[in-house]
């Protein structure tokens, strides 16, 4: 059988390596985020690149209780008192492409926004406008924009964004989105570039894959969600979370 081939990482009886860097040599001198960066990039971040990806991660850590994969761990968790991965691997599962998945899907617009432009030679900001009519004629969602409790301003947009301006790394993808959030507002409504379409824009400029923005909002997640079932299991007694349910099917029949 021929022998699996990876260019991520090796090891033997002395030396771990990590894209041909010395692991021990990354532990002290590089950040968990900038070892993620060069995982999936093939190469240590610049000082910027990194600053965003460690600020995405802790953007993406926790959003409370009520959130879909929150609630889906800690439900495991009052069920299941002696497999905290359990509980931890559900509330991964709980997200998808509603919730975790917008970055993924943003990320994919840019692209093919970007894309659109440069092939019939327009701007940024008509294409932006083209795709805002069609979410409307077609009665579909646009992707980054609007959040259901940030209804005036996502916080961690501005940071995002502040950051990508500081270290000269904001480009087309902040502008694509700062025009497709004119539009919607001129169109439709008022809604904000939320998290999702601040980490798409950001990571589009860096040069990431769409499916790296969703990888870094689970992993991001991942770390609230283990405080998440870690106070489920200190704080609460096992089986305490009920759910109302109301029937509303079938009378009681006999079985003919």
């Amino acid at each position: 059988m021929d022998p699996w081939k990876t260019a991520l990482s090796d090891a033997d009886a002395t030396n771990i390596r990590i894209r041909g860097y010395d692991l021990t040599s990354l532990m002290l001198k590089s950040s968990f985020a900038d070892v993620l960066f060069l995982l999936h990039m093939g190469r240590l971040p610049t000082e910027g690149e990194g600053k965003i990806v460690n600020a995405i991660l802790i953007a993406a850590v926790d959003h409370g209780p009520g959130s879909p994969s929150a609630a889906a761990a800690r439900l495991v968790a009052s069920g299941n008192r002696q497999a905290p991965e359990a509980a931890l691997a559900a509330g991964v599962l709980a997200m998808g492409d509603v919730h975790a998945g917008a970055g993924l899907t943003c990320l994919e617009l840019i692209n093919s926004g970007v894309v659109r432009a440069e092939q019939r030679s327009l701007s940024i900001e008509q294409v932006a406008r083209e795709i805002v009519t069609s979410a409307i004629e077609t009665q579909t969602r646009l992707p980054g924009l609007g959040h259901r409790v940030h209804t005036t301003i996502d916080p961690r947009t501005n940071v995002l964004f502040a950051l990508a301006a500081q270290y000269d790394i904001a480009s087309t993808g902040v502008q694509f989105m700062r025009a497709l959030e004119q539009s919607a507002e001129e169109l439709i409504k008022p809604l904000p570039i939320n998290i999702d379409g601040a980490l798409a824009a950001v990571l589009y400029d860096i040069g990431c894959s769409p499916l790296f923005a969703k990888f870094i909002f689970i992993l991001g997640r991942a770390g609230g969600l283990s405080a998440q079932v870690m106070e489920e299991y200190t704080r609460e007694r096992p089986m305490r979370i009920r759910i109302p349910v109301e029937y509303d099917g079938e009378a009681p029949r006999d079985v003919p």
